[in-house]
């Protein structure tokens, strides 16, 4: 009897274990997140699919706009990827997944993709924060409709509330999923990208897919990678090697790249949105080059080319002073950073300010011009007004500064009156409030004061909190300057 029982005991056991390699062999394909029902891929592109399957087994991937079957094997770890070819934009399509238990993602579209990252004025949502509204968006999510091709995937919220990821090591996925265009989720979807895809879906006609990942408070030092970061010896990385508890994600560094970002550079994007600035107003001397490093970084590990990066300059707001100068001079760091960066554009912000909250109200106007960049340089719609003016040159003569701008072809307005935000100063180095007009038939910018009969340097739009004064004939501000270094 003893034996007989050892006999069964034995073949049970083989029987479970027979079991167990089959579920193995047979185990359904994990995907990530970011792949998901819903999900809109970048048209006319070699794009990556990936996942984890059984070890050395064989996944066969359906794309149902053509048909077609890829095959891929998986490695020793069950990691895979597979590089597809999609169409023009279109769907709604199905891709399926088998290896050996198929699962099928659907309503997939194919369109024009974008990343859209930042600190709290990207992560602001279209309902607003509490307290803090955003300039008529009700009426906006109350007629969101699920046939309006524009779809949100956000690492930020599910269901209305935060979700906070961070990591000292690279992660291989994160939190999130992408989500159809109903009232629901339009209202919890990031304004600034959702008016973004708004406008460029209306005025291209193709599916538009944002990627949200955002996090209020945060610093550029935190979306960076540690090789990024790696160079600039004023920034300590001694955390990310030590078992001590990141207290501060928002301004650690690599934590928020290594937990929001890098999960998705798998996943093929046409462009980048970044509106961030305000948490390194302590640093500004040295933001230009983090933000170059930040975004040759983030282009080499997508690898689908320079993609355009364009960005938002901070508003005016008071911070500690409206007259103080940190956010002055983070403002002209991020000009700096447009000139150094390959491909990029910076919308101004100077109308929309407030000196009592820092977030503006109006994430309308940012989304749109964000928009008129993206279809003049990328996409190459021409007639409209996009880049904002900039200070090109000056010319001292007869006890006035004259300013000649860029990007002012047109001239700039409003004419025969007097300017304000405006400061002049002679050898002394002290700025006094500057009388300002725009000469008629130059349309350059004559500065002068009585209190500066020598003047040698002129500002505009150079403190915390200002409003603007010049724009261009297109409606876009002037980008505040100063002539000095002092």
């Amino acid at each position: 009897m003893f034996m007989i029982k050892e006999k069964l005991s034995k073949i049970s056991i083989f029987i479970c274990l027979a079991l167990c390699t089959i579920t193995t062999v047979h185990a359904k394909v994990e995907l990530p997140t970011i792949l998901g029902d819903n999900m809109v891929l970048q048209q006319q592109s070699k794009v990556k699919l990936w996942g984890k399957a059984a070890q050395q087994s064989q996944v066969r991937i359906t794309t149902s706009w053509d048909g077609k079957n890829y095959t891929v094997k998986s490695d020793a770890t069950g990691n895979w990827l597979v590089e597809i070819f999609t169409p023009v934009a279109g769907g709604p399509y199905n891709i399926t997944f088998d290896d050996g238990e198929a699962i099928t993602l659907q309503n997939i579209l194919v369109g024009e993709v974008w990343f859209c990252s930042g600190q709290s004025n990207m992560e602001m949502p279209m309902r607003g924060f509490d307290r803090q509204p955003v300039q008529e968006t009700n009426d906006i999510i109350a007629k969101a409709k699920p046939r309006t091709p524009i779809r949100m995937y956000t690492t930020d919220s599910k269901n209305g509330s935060w979700v906070r990821q961070f990591n000292k090591l690279p992660q291989t996925d994160c939190k999130g999923e992408w989500l159809e265009n109903t009232p629901e989720n339009v209202a919890t979807t990031s304004a600034v990208a959702y008016y973004f895809a708004q406008y460029i879906q209306e005025v291209l006609e193709v599916p538009v897919g944002i990627i949200i990942s955002s996090w209020g408070g945060s610093k550029i030092e935190a979306w960076m990678s540690k090789e990024a970061v790696s160079p600039f010896k004023e920034i300590d990385l001694s955390i990310l090697e030590n078992t001590e508890e990141v207290k501060r994600p928002t301004a650690t560094p690599c934590v928020l790249f290594n937990a929001k970002i890098v999960p998705l550079t798998n996943f093929t994007i046409k462009g980048f949105l970044w509106y961030q600035g305000e948490s390194n107003r302590d640093n500004a001397d040295l933001y230009p080059t983090l933000m170059s490093a930040f975004v040759k970084d983030l282009r080499n590990r997508w690898g689908v080319g320079e993609f355009p990066f364009y960005f938002v300059q901070i508003a005016p707001y008071n911070y500690d002073d409206p007259n103080g100068l940190s956010a002055a001079r983070l403002r002209e760091a991020q000009l700096q950073a447009m000139r150094d960066i390959p491909n990029s554009g910076m919308v101004t912000t100077m109308d929309i300010g407030s000196p009592v909250f820092i977030h503006p109200v109006d994430k309308k106007t940012v989304g749109n011009r964000l928009a008129y960049w993206a279809l003049a340089e990328t996409y190459g719609r021409k007639g409209f007004g996009y880049k904002p003016p900039t200070c090109h040159s000056l010319e001292k003569k007869e006890g006035k500064i004259y300013i000649n701008l860029n990007n002012a072809q047109r001239g700039i307005y409003p004419m025969w009156t007097a300017l304000d935000g405006f400061e002049i100063a002679g050898e002394d180095k002290v700025f006094y409030p500057a009388k300002a007009e725009i000469e008629t038939e130059t349309t350059r910018l004559a500065v002068s004061s009585d209190k500066v009969p020598h003047p040698v340097a002129v500002r505009y739009g150079y403190k915390n909190y200002v409003e603007a004064s010049i724009f261009s004939v297109s409606g876009i501000p002037v980008a505040p300057f100063r002539t000095d270094n002092w």
